[in-house]
């Protein structure tokens, strides 16, 4: 499956519908350009699923998200439990 640019607009009427929400991009991260993820978490992506494996799909390696969002100028958040919001 090819992903392009509506990819981000998927994302975009995600959070115009659900603006509370958690909109994470998890399975298919690896068929994503560095580019089009970062498209993404301008549309309005806060949240990705880390490290090697997610389930039976495979996920970019660590190094690799780490390197992502430090050039976006993001970090990692700390885990919450269920119902929980950060503190701002």
């Amino acid at each position: 499956m090819k992903l392009t640019i509506a990819s981000g607009s998927i994302v975009a009427l995600a959070r115009i519908l659900m603006p509370a929400s958690v909109v994470r991009l998890s399975a298919g991260r690896t068929g994503m350009s560095d580019e089009l993820q970062a498209l993404c978490f301008l549309a309005g992506a806060n949240s990705i699923f880390v490290r090697d494996q997610l389930l039976t799909t495979g996920n970019p390696a660590g190094w690799k998200d780490q390197d992502l969002l430090a050039r976006l100028g993001m970090h990692v958040a700390p885990a919450q439990a269920r119902g929980q919001v950060a503190a701002e």
